[in-house]
């Protein structure tokens, strides 16, 4: 039997979140590479149908990382973010998902093992989890 590897969409703040990814990977931590990275300006420009959207195309899970809050190059991206989150995990339960799929936390520009740390924990759940029944 073929082990369960899932596939992850992942919005990285350009600031923080990307950062810390690009450091993660300066650095050659190691993290699962089945998460691919779209990166936005800021997590608070990040439209809830963008999150719908990953899990009706086959994302197993969605991972939003951002600013730390108070940290936020615009300000309050990310408090908007923490909302929007908070909505969609109702909504997720609603249909039928479970709303751990959906994930929003923290990373700076320096936390690069912070960034590793996060996506392998996340992938990690995913997997227990198992496969996403919301596939178009």
């Amino acid at each position: 039997m073929q082990k369960f590897s899932p596939k992850i969409v992942s919005f990285l703040c350009n600031w923080c979140g990307y950062a810390a990814a690009d450091l993660a990977g300066t650095m050659r931590l190691k993290y699962p590479v089945n998460v691919k990275i779209v990166r936005v300006m800021c997590t608070g420009r990040i439209d809830p149908m963008h999150i719908l959207k990953a899990f009706e195309y086959g994302a197993d899970g969605v991972l939003i990382i951002g600013c730390h809050p108070g940290d936020c190059h615009y300000l309050t991206g990310n408090y908007k973010t923490e909302r929007k989150v908070l909505m969609l995990k109702s909504l997720l339960k609603d249909l039928g998902l479970n709303d751990e799929r959906l994930e929003f936390n923290y990373a700076s520009a320096g936390e690069g093992e912070r960034f590793a740390k996060i996506v392998t924990d996340f992938v990690d759940r995913i997997i227990k989890l198992g496969p996403s029944f919301l596939k178009r």
